[in-house]
């Protein structure tokens, strides 16, 4: 029996019902709609009963019973206890779309064996979990929703190792709105935060780690994204899942879909931070007043920049292994943002088309040529638009770009610019460290060379201009400190063919030759 479509949640099977706007509420509409729930499972799913439907008022009570499904389960590999039926109750609208609303808990425990037959035990329960959405069967998914829970209770434990986590809550809101253009393209926003965690991880290799946050917030949001062609991939992919190589009918069809579909987006944005971070181990403890990361993905097709970063704010840090006289070092902000602009998605596309998805092995190879096509000429751009450091001893601000190629490692260059307020602070603190520790003298005799080189900008702060070209030569605002790099011999000589400017040349056969001297 081939899997045509086996998703985590059977929403997505409302995509069934798109006929079924402004029709009567009755038994003959919720059996229909029970079929067209369990028509895209497996049979034995199907008939496992786990899905029922009755009329409710104006709309359908959809029940989940997972232990009727569960039962299906090698009991010697799974086995879960407190499982209850959920139901989520469904009302058909009049534009075509479907409300959702749903107020459930959990408490199950169990265990389960591993690929290598050992066995973890859990639980995981929810007090409460409240939600209502909107349903789009043309996309498969929900054009808006609002998600609340409360006190969620999270435990693993195995012979070796035991994770115990905490939240206080949980919510999540998502919305959408039309791209602008009118082209069906959809644009999706999220946000949520998860209050109270605590987390304390144990293990027979490490002292147990306790993580604790007052929150962690997130946002993310999407643009024009494709939403009913993606879902048709999502579709294609599931029907096909268990089939080794795609006949070429079915192969054109993928591309055809694929097609429909790029761009996949025209930006994307991410961004997660904890609030009130602690860490507790046994040597030591730690945590930031905010610890956050971001990611984003914009730019036209042809000049694609993906962008990634970390900041931390009002780093702490008590811990034995830190000498007291290196606290004033550590950093107590600190912000990355790394990014690898101009990636050519649209050639990436354009020779992704010419895979042939019925070729096997070769459409593997094909698929590397089209990640070649990532980058014009097959040359790349790492971007650095700000690192910043600062500390009780410093406060150090670095930009620069690496540029270089996909095909070596050799051909490169960077240009860089490093600024540090109050360098001659940060000096006297090595130099104080080195009374106490000899090794750092050279650190101290390198910074006092490097304030040698720098330049001073209008705010006061020390600047190093820093290009590294691709053949080697280094330079510091201006000044050349190291030429380029000796070109590297002719790999087709023999040793004692690379001496002397008559390498290679044989003697004339009429011409004596001198007898070697005599020691």
């Amino acid at each position: 029996m081939r899997l045509k479509l086996v998703t985590t949640t059977s929403l997505v099977a409302l995509t069934l019902l798109g006929a079924a706007q402004g029709a009567e509420i009755n038994q003959d509409g919720a059996n229909k709609l029970r079929d067209s729930l369990t028509k895209v499972l497996p049979d034995d799913f199907a008939k496992s009963g786990f899905v029922t439907v009755n009329p409710a008022g104006n709309r359908y009570e959809v029940i989940y019973d997972l232990a009727k499904l569960l039962s299906k389960a090698d009991p010697a590999k799974v086995v879960v206890n407190g499982l209850t039926p959920w139901s989520v109750f469904a009302t058909p609208l009049d534009s075509g779309l479907w409300n959702l609303e749903g107020n459930n808990n959990v408490n199950i425990s169990g265990n389960f064996k591993g690929p290598d037959e050992k066995t973890t035990e859990f639980t995981y329960s929810i007090a409460s979990m409240v939600y209502n959405g909107v349903f789009d069967p043309a996309i498969a998914y929900l054009r808006s929703g609002d998600f609340k829970a409360s006190d969620i209770r999270v435990t693993s434990k195995s012979d070796t190792d035991q994770v115990d986590a905490t939240f206080a809550g949980m919510n999540y809101k998502l919305d959408s709105a039309d791209s602008a253009g009118g082209n069906g393209r959809l644009d999706f926003k999220a946000n949520g935060s998860l209050s109270g965690l605590s987390e304390t991880v144990t293990s027979s290799q490490m002292p147990p780690v306790n993580i604790k946050a007052a929150s962690i917030d997130f946002n993310a949001n999407v643009a024009s994204l494709p939403a009913k062609e993606i879902r048709d991939v999502v579709f294609f992919i599931l029907d096909h899942v268990d089939e080794k190589n795609l006949s070429k009918e079915d192969g054109e069809k993928l591309k055809s879909i694929l097609k429909a579909s790029f761009p996949l987006f025209s930006s994307v944005n991410e961004t997660i931070t904890a609030n009130n971070l602690a860490i507790g181990t046994a040597a030591g403890s730690g945590g930031a007043k905010a610890f956050g990361y971001n990611f984003s993905v914009d730019g036209p097709s042809d000049a694609v920049r993906f962008g990634f970063g970390m900041n931390v704010q009002d780093v702490t840090l008590d811990s034995p292994a830190v000498p007291a006289a290196y606290h004033g070092f550590l950093p107590k902000s600190l912000d990355m943002q790394i990014a690898v602009p101009d990636m050519d998605f649209a050639a990436f596309s354009d020779e992704f088309m010419k895979i042939d998805f019925s070729s096997g092995d070769s459409s593997e190879e094909s698929g590397k040529q089209a990640a070649e096509k990532l980058f014009h000429d097959g040359i790349f751009v790492v971007d650095l638009p700000k690192f910043a450091a600062v500390s009780d001893v410093y406060d150090i601000d670095i930009t620069g770009k690496l540029q270089g190629r996909t095909d070596t490692q050799k051909d490169y260059s960077v240009q860089a610019s490093v600024l540090a307020r109050d360098l001659d602070k940060s000096i006297a603190a090595i130099q104080e460290l080195a009374k106490s520790d000899p090794n750092l003298q050279q650190v101290s005799f390198g910074m006092m060379m490097a304030k040698g080189f720098a330049k001073t900008d209008p705010d006061g702060r020390s600047r190093w201009d820093i290009s590294v070209a691709g053949d080697g030569s280094v330079a510091i605002n201006g000044q050349q400190i190291k030429g380029p790099d000796a070109e590297e011999p002719d790999q087709g000589l023999e040793p004692d063919q690379e001496q002397g400017p008559d390498q290679g040349q044989e003697p004339d056969q009429g011409e004596d030759t001198a007898p070697p001297k005599q020691p």
